[in-house]
């Protein structure tokens, strides 16, 4: 995409990057409402709607910013609520709440990748929308498998920080949730540093490669 200029590439990232973000959240608050808590419904966060659920610097300063200097693309967006105490399984339940984001940004990446091979398909043809289909499956993969793979890690309050948590034993699982209040601090400064991209890097790219590898598609 190096050949777009700032305002295509922010008009090519925008719609994955406000997908990705969303069904995200909405997962996280969907499975917690079939674990037995209704905090996400009761708030209106289980929509799709985009405006319920952006963050004015995680989901749209940071990203554009990191994007216009062709930088990692890194964001978030305002966490669904949910009501730990009211889960029925607690424990296995938190795991589950939390492993719904990943999942559902796993999904996302196969249908951009679908998307994708779609608008290649398309492109021979001379359809209007098909490179601008195509660009957008590749930034609908990339994201939403970085936003995977970042919220894997096991630093609380990112998704694997919360599954961890969930398998360790209490006293462990309580030392690891003291982390919490300083979790996104570490994920920025291994950002600032330059360590995030080596750090995820490597899953990244064998994911992309993957999804590529799904709908036939040179990586």
């Amino acid at each position: 995409m190096n050949e777009l200029n700032t305002i295509q590439q922010l008009a090519v990232w925008a719609l994955p990057v406000l997908f990705a973000i969303t069904v995200h959240e909405v997962a996280h608050g969907w499975i917690a409402k079939q674990c037995g808590d209704p905090t996400a419904q009761m708030m209106g966060r289980l929509t799709l709607n985009p405006v319920k659920h952006i963050d004015p610097i995680g989901t749209l300063l940071v990203p554009g910013i990191l994007l216009v200097l062709g930088g990692f693309m890194f964001g978030w967006a305002k966490p669904v609520p949910v009501t730990w105490e009211n889960l029925r399984h607690p424990r296995r339940d938190v795991a589950f709440v939390a492993l719904a984001g990943p999942g559902a940004n796993l999904v996302m990446a196969i249908i951009w990748a679908l998307l994708m091979k779609l608008g290649l398909t398309l492109y021979g043809s001379g359809v209007s929308f098909a490179y601008p289909l195509v660009l957008m499956g590749q930034a609908g993969i990339m994201i939403n498998i970085i936003l995977m793979v970042l919220n894997l890690l096991p630093i609380p309050p990112l998704d694997g920080g919360r599954v961890l948590s969930a398998v360790l034993p209490g006293p462990w699982a309580w030392r690891l949730s003291r982390i919490e209040p300083y979790g996104i601090i570490i994920v920025l400064l291994l950002l600032a540093f330059g360590l995030l991209p080596g750090l995820i890097g490597g899953p990244v790219t064998f994911l992309q490669n993957l999804m590529y590898s799904i709908v036939s598609l040179g990586g």
